[in-house]
């Protein structure tokens, strides 16, 4: 049984290492849906197989049997794991909650935040500037949603700079980026392994931001060039979350500057085989732990030494 456990984390574990490097190779938005997928599966791996490893210990509680209805010794006879690994596990898992908890209550006091602020500002259509000269552009996410650019941002810019910048800032709320990047912190929350993978949907997400906003002025190069100046207008000035300048910005522009990145197929089923497998044998595992604590009910064991 320990071997149905394991399977899981190992092939979480490859998901988390593998991820990062695979998303540099496909399109930003294939890559940004991967790799939260990826997030997902992963962490949610990681957690329910250290919750059910954690119960086989807490189930030979006396008063957690007695409600569960198995018997603790048969229960301890057969654990697949001694009780300091349950143990550990158990408080891995609790460990895991709490982060998660704590994750969502800071997440949900941004967007909260977020929605305030943009029920406040007074804007032009989705569009609100800032009177500060302080170069700063980014998309906040609300209801409804507001790019916001300061003025010194706007001096920093040409006209056509500015409407590459707005498009991609345009382009982050269109496609409800800031709820991809509330799922990979989340999972990061969890599973502290997933940073690479959470770092790298962040970068997926800014090109994504980039690609669209090139589709929509039609011009690769001008995209690159706004977010290059904008980078160098807020070099010394720390940007929140969706701002254009946000990632490794050489990076960006040397994509901009490239032909679009050709979707991988054989790529994309690598990653999708393996998230099915992560899956599929997590599904296993559970059912190996439900047969375990069936086997140790009184009818059941009755019934074995008849």
């Amino acid at each position: 049984m320990w071997i149905s456990l394991c399977m899981p984390l190992l092939v979480g574990t490859i998901l988390a290492l593998t991820a990062p490097g695979a998303g540099r190779r496909l399109p930003p938005r294939t890559a940004a849906w991967m790799l939260a997928s990826a997030a997902v599966i992963a962490a949610g791996a990681w957690v329910t197989v250290l919750a059910m490893t954690g119960f086989t210990l807490i189930g030979q509680i006396p008063e957690v049997a007695e409600e569960g209805r198995w018997s603790p010794q048969v229960l301890a006879a057969h654990t697949p794991v001694d009780w300091p690994v349950a143990a550990a596990c158990a408080v891995a898992a609790l460990i895991c909650a709490i982060a998660l908890v704590v994750a969502s209550w800071r997440r949900i006091r941004v967007l909260v935040d977020a929605w305030r602020e943009c029920r406040d500002l007074s804007a032009a259509g989705d569009l609100a500037v800032l009177d500060d000269p302080v170069p700063a552009a980014f998309a906040l996410p609300g209801i409804p949603g507001r790019v916001v650019v300061s003025s010194g941002m706007l001096q920093a810019l040409t006209a056509d700079e500015r409407r590459a910048l707005l498009a991609h800032e345009r382009a982050h709320l269109a496609r409800r980026h800031h709820l991809f990047l509330v799922v990979l912190q989340l999972a990061a929350a969890i599973n502290p392994l997933l940073r690479p993978l959470t770092q790298a949907g962040a970068f997926a997400l800014e090109r994504w931001a980039d690609e669209e906003a090139a589709v929509a002025v039609a011009d690769r190069r001008l995209v690159a060039r706004a977010v290059a100046r904008a980078a160098l207008a807020t070099k010394r000035t720390p940007q929140p979350d969706m701002a254009a300048t946000g990632g490794p910005v050489p990076q960006r522009v040397k994509a901009l500057l490239a032909p679009p990145t050709p979707l991988r197929r054989s790529l994309v089923m690598a990653f999708a085989t393996l998230m099915v497998i992560c899956c599929a044998s997590l599904a296993l595992a559970a059912h190996d732990i439900e047969r375990l604590f069936e086997a140790a009910m009184p009818s059941h064991t009755t019934a074995l030494t008849h």
